[in-house]
Formats: structure tokens, C-alpha cells, sequence
């Protein structure tokens, strides 16, 4: 009995040890005092340049009444115009995920500093995809929609090209963390750089490659809303559109759209993500 319970003492230490990492000495409590001080003139600093002022707040919050009190009650004629809009803001959001994918996995492979590559092909790589996925949809919406025009595919190609840095990204780390075993018994046969990471890589990464793949749907269906506001296409054009006419109980419907297609994708995503995991444990 004190054999067991010195044991869970002992994991339970292990667990909470890197909760808990107070100093011993009287030089560690000068540092993490100096540590919290430094950090304190930080948000003090951050605020003041972000000027964070709650009195302004307070004051605005009448307008902010009376914005909503204006877009009350929602105009529900408009649903059926927004039917099509909807359906193209999904279909923004599918094109620009699969096309996010294509373009991100050859990269990740090269992103992955456990596959063997050249150590500055690997750092270059790294660095496009931070530098791709440091620019804005927004922006490179605007920049789609002043060389193809206006309408949805800017916002497809500008969806894909912030999906493929951020997939990327995860891509790579994802092969980093597999079982590198499988990997050298391959390469012990003379297995070529393609079949290691068919029979080696893929089927260890394909399970939290397809999570993460559903998690940027997500995220592509809400960029994808606010694309239409810079031309292109989808809820965020009509959105725009309701906001400069001054038509507030449309653009309360539009809101309430928007809002029940990301709620709606984000419950069948995680149940399929879920599902997924589950499949994957077993």
C-alpha cells in the first residue's frame, strides 16, 4: 500500500513539476521578482502605446446601443437573396482549403528537419512559410483582386496561399514528432526518399494532418465571410453592402447567417475530428 502510494506521490510530482517551479534560493526569488516587475512594466508599456482607455469605452457604449437598437429586429425578407451568397462563401472556403493543402505539403516535407534535407533548404523553406503566413488574407485579397478581378476566386487564391504558410507549418512539425524508427528500417533496405515517406511518414501523420485540415476549414469559412468586404465575393460583399446603405436590419441578418454557418461548421468539424482521433487510437 505505501509502495502505491508512494508511486502516485511520485507521479504526481512529476506532473506538477513543471506547474510549479518556484525559486529555492534567495537569488532565484530576485530573478523571478525582476522577472514579474519587467513583465508589469511590459503591459504597462503595451497598454499605453495601444491606448487601452475603459472611460472611452463607457462613453461609447451608448452608441453601441443604439447601433444594435438599429439593426433590430433582423430583416428576414433578405434570405432568400442570401442563399446564394452563403453557398458561394462555403464554396470559397472548400477551394481555398484544397488548394491550401496542395501547396503545403510538398513544402512540409521540406520543412521537416527530421527527413534529411539540405540544412538551407530547410531554413529557407522554414522562413517562406512564416513569410507567407505572416500577410493577411485581407491583404492578399486585395492584391488577388487588382490582378484577377472582383468577385470569389481572389478570395480562393488568397484563402490558399495564408493556408498553405499556416498548413505548412503544422505539416512539418507533425512529421517531426513521429516515430523515426520506421524511417531508419526503410532507409536500412534502400528504401528511395519517396517510399520513406509513403510507408513511413504518411501513415504516422495522415490522422493529425486530416484534424488540422478541418480546423483551417473553420477558419477558411470565417475568413472567407469578411473577404467579400475587399471585393471578393461571398456574405462579406452583401455584408458591405447592407452597413453602406445604411440598412442595419440587413446586415443583422447577414450576421446571424454568418454566424450560424460557422457554429454549424465548427460542431461538424470537431465531431469529425473526434471521430478521426478515436479511429486514430485504434
Amino acid at each position: 500500500m505505501s509502495t502505491s502510494m508512494s508511486a502516485l506521490e511520485g507521479a504526481a510530482r512529476d506532473r506538477t513539476r513543471w506547474l510549479v517551479a518556484l525559486p529555492t534560493t534567495p537569488g532565484g526569488w530576485t530573478k523571478l521578482l525582476a522577472l514579474m516587475v519587467a513583465g508589469l512594466w511590459a503591459l504597462q508599456w503595451s497598454a499605453k502605446g495601444a491606448q487601452l482607455s475603459p472611460t472611452e469605452l463607457a462613453n461609447g457604449l451608448p452608441q453601441i446601443a443604439d447601433f444594435l437598437g438599429r439593426t433590430w429586429p433582423p430583416d428576414w425578407r433578405i434570405l432568400e437573396r442570401l442563399w446564394a451568397p452563403a453557398l458561394e462563401t462555403v464554396q470559397i472556403a472548400v477551394w481555398g482549403t484544397l488548394l491550401g493543402v496542395v501547396g503545403a505539403i510538398p513544402f512540409a516535407f521540406l520543412a521537416a528537419r527530421n527527413l534529411q534535407g539540405p540544412r538551407w533548404l530547410y531554413h529557407l523553406t522554414r522562413q517562406g512559410l512564416n513569410v507567407t503566413r505572416s500577410i493577411n488574407e485581407l491583404i492578399l485579397a486585395l492584391v488577388f483582386v487588382s490582378a484577377v478581378g472582383l468577385g470569389p476566386f481572389p478570395g480562393v487564391l488568397a484563402l490558399a496561399v495564408h493556408g498553405a504558410g499556416m498548413l505548412g507549418k503544422f505539416f512539418a512539425e507533425a512529421i517531426e514528432e513521429i516515430d523515426d524508427g520506421p524511417l531508419e528500417a526503410l532507409r536500412a533496405t534502400g528504401a528511395r526518399p519517396l517510399q520513406v515517406i509513403a510507408f513511413g511518414v504518411l501513415p504516422q501523420v495522415v490522422t493529425a494532418w486530416i484534424a488540422v485540415v478541418l480546423y483551417r476549414f473553420e477558419v477558411n469559412l470565417r475568413s472567407a465571410t469578411v473577404l467579400g468586404m475587399v471585393g471578393a465575393g461571398g456574405l462579406g460583399f452583401e455584408l458591405v453592402g447592407s452597413l453602406k446603405l445604411f440598412k442595419y436590419p440587413e446586415t443583422a441578418t447577414c450576421i446571424l447567417v454568418i454566424t450560424a454557418m460557422v457554429v454549424s461548421a465548427d460542431l461538424v468539424s470537431s465531431r469529425l475530428r473526434r471521430a478521426i482521433q478515436d479511429a486514430g487510437r485504434h
